[in-house]
Parts: C-alpha cells; structure tokens; sequence
C-alpha cells in the first residue's frame, strides 16, 4: 500500500471518531474567530446604530426561542392578507369574465350561426377554463407574490433557513433544503432546480423528492377556496378570515411536517449516508426596492404563472366539455368515469368529480379548482351561464358556491379533504418532467410521484374514517 492510500485510509478511520457535529463546531469555531479578528482590526464609521439595530433583529428572528414563532406569524399575516386582500378582486373579476362576458360571448356566437356543439366546446369549455383561472389566481397571486418578494429582498428568507436547519439536519437532511422548500411555496419545479446549491448527492435527492410537500402556487387557490367557503363560513363573519387563513396556515405547515418525516424516512432506508454541514451568511437587512419588487412579483412571477395557467387551462376546458358532452350508452364519458372513482373517493372523503378532476388536472395543479367546477356543472346538467356559483370565488358570506356543492353531496368534511388531497398529490407534470431532467432516472421520478399519493390516501381515509366514527 502506497504513503497516499495509508493516508486516505487513516483519515477515512478518524473521520468516524470525531463525533456527528465536529464539522458544525469547527464551522463555529472559524466563524468566532473571524468575528474576533474583524472586531479588533476594523473600525466602522457612522454605522455602529444601524448594526445595533440588525442585531437587535436577529435576536428575536432567528432567536432559538422566538425564530420560528416570529417565522410562523409572518407567514400567518401573509395568508390572511391574501385571502382578505383577494375576496373583492376575484368577485369583480368573476363577475366580468363569467357572468358578464361568458352569456354575451355565448349569445352572439349562436347569433352570427355557429354550431351549438361548437359554441359549447369552445366558449362553455375553452373560454370558460380560462375565464375562471384568471378570476381565482390573479388576485391570490397578485398580493402573495409581492408580499412574498418583499420578504425576500428584505433579507429574511435566508433567516428562514437558518431557523429550519437544525430540523432539517435531524431529520437526515440538509440544512439549505429550508431554501429549496421555501422556494417551492412560488412553485415546485423551482424549488426542484434550487437544489443544485446543496453539494451532497444524496440530500440534494432528499430535497428534490420532498420539495412537492411545499404548497406551491397552483395549490392556494384550492386552499383558499376550501377555507372560505366552507370553514370560514362556520365562524362568525368577523373572524371568518381569521379562521380561513388559520386553516390554510396549518395545511402549510402540516406540508413541512410531511418534509421532515420523508427526509427522516428517506434518510434511514433507501437514501442512508451520513448529513453534511454548511455554514450559512445571514446578509444584511436592506430596504427593499418596491419598483423592483412589483416588477419581479408581478411581471416575473405572477402573469409569467397566470399565463402558463391560462395555457393549461384552455385545452384542459376543451377535454372537460367533452367528456362531459360525448355520450356513450347513454351516459356521458365523465359520467362513467366519476361513476368509477366515487368508491375510492368516498373511502377518501372526496367525490368522484375530485378525483377525476385531478386526473384531468395532471398538466397543472392552477386548473384543478376551474376543472373541479365546471365539471360540478356540466356533470349536474345545469346550464353552465345560470348555475350557482359560476362567478362567485373568495366570497365567504355569499351562500351560492356553497349551496351549489352541497348539492353535489359535499361536507364539511369533503373540504378538509380536499385541503389534505391538494398537498398530498403527485407532482404536477412540469415538475415531474424537471425532477426526471435533474435526477436523469425515472425511478426516482416515480418515487417522487408515488410518495405523496400514498400518504394522500393513507391521511384522507383516516381522517374520513375518525370524522365518521365520531360523527355517529
């Protein structure tokens, strides 16, 4: 054995006995004595009350004690601000776009002589699919992302990671999986590619399978319509938004406790290896640059998603229709198809138009909420221009919406549901494709696809199963 391999093999030896935190305490140890240098070296001028108040800051968020209730009431008043912030919008919106423009688009295609079946396809289906995406994701988004984007030029997201990297490392994973996992709260196929900043193959694949648990962006108008309509229309008026945003806060953060015991799952059986360190630089606050941060919101991340919704949703319409129009033994092919999925989804606590709209969904999870709807309408026979609820989205004290799926046999308990099904789901297919191009193996992309089924109808029954039992 050569002088090189003896050494290799000696350092390989001594790595297994310097303890599981070695690497984190000379990380510590080098950044103190560089804090120790630069405070004896350096001499700042005219800023000595502005690093006090910094400091002053950090010592509340990112506080071993007051880090992640801080980070958890930020979050809180965000999605309250989004969900109170999007109830006028979206009804304006609605009411433009559906009960306005849908009837008279309607009416003069049929004037001017065109087919009715071709009215149908493209108006009730393509028009329509898109007409309710915009009036559900644009004003969620357009107050989400801002609020969002301020957040992170202000400094705070990297507090954020520095709070959830002692969890992460518990859990077997990286500690920069916080960043990942934040970034997929705008969309999971970003939060899939910011993984490259983790170096170890191994995490970075932890982090890439259990990035879907984050809510990404498609997912809130889901969340925010089951909290409004159907929680928050239980309590009184005055905290309606309190106790919708509180619903859709503890789906979030029931999103990261799913992360956490995947990495520890993951990290103990097909993944094992042992975690690494890295040592994170929490920069400076700074005020944010609110040009910039509508431009990069709005521009950049709202209407680039919006327009990418409207894309999916446009054909996504067109298969609704169909499905829903093309009989066979007269029965429409929607029909036979709910008819099929309704055992599997009451086990679940769902419906078979739920289930079935997922399948159709698949493309994007914006649409989910547009194709749930419409096929609520079509499948029920209904008129699509007169039915209830056609144009009402966010409006917790108008009945309509709610009226509309009680009819259609959904509880109280088919929203709660429904709020577990949407975080725990396959992957949409664009990140699907992202993680199958970052991975280059399908079996991990199966995996990715798997994981969060199983646990959605493992979650979804038991709780469908304790709600009935204690219900009678």
């Amino acid at each position: 054995m050569s002088p090189t391999e003896e050494i290799l093999r000696d350092a390989e030896s001594a790595r297994w006995e310097l303890g599981p935190r070695f690497q984190d305490e000379v990380a510590a140890r080098v950044s103190e004595e560089a804090s120790h240098l630069a405070s004896r070296h350096m001499h700042r001028k005219g800023d000595g009350s502005r690093l006090r108040w910094q400091r002053g800051l950090d010592r509340i968020l990112t506080s071993r004690i007051t880090g992640i209730p801080a980070m958890a009431s930020i979050f809180a008043i965000v999605l309250w601000l989004t969900i109170e912030g999007s109830n006028v919008p979206s009804a304006m919106l609605a009411e433009l776009l559906v009960d306005t423009l849908h009837p008279w688009l309607k009416a003069h295609a049929l004037a001017l002589g065109m087919w009715p079946w071709l009215a149908g396809l493209l108006i009730d289906g393509m028009y329509l699919s898109g007409a309710w995406v915009v009036s559900v994701m644009l004003p969620p988004m357009a107050i989400f992302f801002p609020l969002f984007t301020l957040l992170e030029d202000f400094g705070y997201l990297p507090r954020v990671a520095f709070n959830l990297d002692r969890l992460f490392q518990k859990a077997g994973a990286h500690g920069k999986q916080a960043l990942t996992m934040t970034m997929g709260l705008g969309c999971n196929a970003a939060g899939v590619v910011a993984t490259r900043i983790i170096d170890s193959p191994r995490e970075r694949l932890i982090a890439i399978l259990t990035n879907n648990f984050s809510l990404c962006n498609g997912r809130w108008p889901t969340q925010i319509l089951m909290a409004t309509v159907f929680l928050g229309a239980v309590a009184p008026p005055a905290l309606a938004g309190v106790v919708a945003a509180g619903s859709v806060f503890c789906v979030a953060v029931l999103g990261f406790l799913f992360a956490f015991g995947s990495s520890w799952l993951l990290s103990r059986t097909v993944l094992k290896g042992e975690s690494s360190t890295f040592s994170l630089e929490l920069p400076p606050y700074r005020p944010p640059n609110l040009l910039r941060t509508m431009h990069t919101s709005l521009v950049d991340r709202t209407m680039i998603v919006l327009w990418r919704a409207v894309v999916f949703a446009v054909p996504a319409g067109a298969v609704i229709w169909l499905v829903a129009n093309v009989s066979v033994g007269g029965h429409s092919l929607a029909w036979w198809a709910i008819g099929a999925l309704d055992p599997l989804a009451w086990v679940m606590g769902l419906t078979g138009v739920i289930l079935f709209a997922y399948v159709i969904a698949i493309p994007a999870n914006e649409i989910v909420v547009p194709t749930i709807l419409m096929l609520t309408v079509l499948v029920s026979g209904s008129p699509v221009a007169d039915a209830p609820g056609a144009g009402v989205m966010f409006e917790a004290d108008n009945s309509t919406l709610h009226a509309m799926l009680v009819s259609a046999g959904w509880t109280t308990l088919t929203a709660v549901c429904l709020m577990l099904f949407s975080l725990l789901h396959n992957p949409c297919s664009t990140t699907l494709y992202t993680i199958q191009k970052e991975t280059g193996n399908w079996r991990w992309t199966t995996l990715s696809a798997t994981l969060p089924l199983a646990l959605g109808f493992l979650v979804c029954s038991s709780v469908a199963f304790v709600w009935r039992y204690l219900a009678g």
